[in-house]
């Protein structure tokens, strides 16, 4: 699926930067393919549009902030949030022409983070009860481009079975490559998954959670929330509670921002954030050598058996059938390279 080329993937919510990065001035951002600036307001909110002067196609994001607008460096036009071109310097008397406007996004600040939309969004950004939990803080992990589809990285969250390979130098049981059959069941948002698992603790992480056990369990809640976010609510059996949350951003069809923070009901004093980072770092990294080698078009039409699949996989079909029925419930096909040349499938229940 080639997310760029499905108009109704304009219609969510994306985490796009740390609120923090406006403190340097305008940034520029690429969403779905699309060119954006990103700015803060005097009341400290953030704004968004189109990276691209009406004017002589400068990028705005060369510019600066004046109030509540965003100004072209090139020759100081000037454009509210809406859109709007609201001052040209250079004009006296003349009214500035109604066509002199750039799109403007929707856009908000939620979980110190920014949040982009193209177009009216169809469901909300998701709420996370650990914010405002009593007992849990938050901690800001990653901000980083990964070379791999947006799709491919939430697939790869759900995918217990390549935890003993991928990851047999950290947490995976190389010796168990069967994961246990996970509870999938979908939702208003998305889909939830339940599992138990139990992995392998090395020092590292005996130090990150506080047992020390070399191996242990961990009983396992995953969210999606669709399109391209996910929640990984992990249990230890001290107690101990890691949320971590992913939002695999898509720049382009080959290119996704991973922004990632979690929740734990600890403190700075029990464990440390950078010791907390550094173990996930790890996880991260593994899973990002492995994931620019992957195709990063996924197929969604499993008819096309463009893809095998096996039990395990079964979080990842049923994430294929929600995208699907998305498509057809807004009138689009999908698109794919791997299509191309293909003769068509007759539309029956998918395996």
């Amino acid at each position: 699926m080639l997310l760029t080329r499905h108009p109704v993937m304009r219609r969510f919510w994306y985490a796009v930067m740390p609120m923090a990065s406006l403190g340097q001035g305008p940034q520029p951002f690429t969403l779905l393919g699309e060119n954006i600036v990103l700015w803060k307001k005097t009341d400290g909110t953030p704004a968004a549009a189109r990276d691209r002067c009406c004017h002589r196609t400068a990028k705005l994001s060369k510019g600066f902030v004046e109030g509540d607008n965003i100004v072209c460096g090139y020759h100081g036009w000037q454009y509210d949030c809406s859109g709007a071109c609201v001052k040209i310097p250079q004009f006296t008397t003349e009214k500035i022409p109604s066509g002199a406007r750039i799109d403007a996004y929707h856009c908000t600040e939620k979980y110190g983070y920014i949040w982009v939309a193209l177009e009216e969004p169809l469901a909300p950004i998701p709420e996370l009860a650990e914010e405002t939990m009593p007992g849990y803080r938050r901690i800001d992990q990653f901000h980083e481009e990964w070379n791999c589809g947006a799709l491919r990285f939430i697939e790869n969250t759900f995918d217990f079975a390549h935890q003993a390979y991928v990851h047999k130098a950290m947490h995976g049981l190389n010796d168990k490559p069967q994961p246990p059959k996970g509870e999938v069941t979908r939702n208003a948002h998305g889909l939830v998954m339940h599992i138990t698992q139990p992995v392998r603790n090395p020092d590292s992480g005996k130090a990150h959670t506080g047992i020390s056990a070399d191996e242990t369990v961990r009983k396992v809640v995953m969210d999606w929330y669709m399109p391209c976010a996910r929640r990984m609510h992990i249990t230890y059996p001290t107690g101990l509670v890691q949320s971590i949350i992913s939002a695999a951003t898509p720049i382009d069809d080959t290119r996704t921002m991973v922004l990632q923070w979690s929740y734990r009901n600890d403190s700075e004093a029990d464990v440390p954030a950078a010791a907390i980072n550094a173990f996930d770092r790890k996880i991260l990294d593994e899973d990002r050598d492995m994931l620019a080698f992957v195709d990063d078009d996924m197929p969604l039409d499993t008819r096309m058996n463009l893809e095998q699949h096996m039990a395990t996989d079964m979080p990842g079909i049923h994430i294929r059938r929600a995208l699907m029925e998305l498509l057809a419930e807004h009138g689009e096909t999908e698109q794919s390279r791997l299509f191309t040349a293909r003769p068509a499938v007759p539309v029956t229940a998918q395996a």
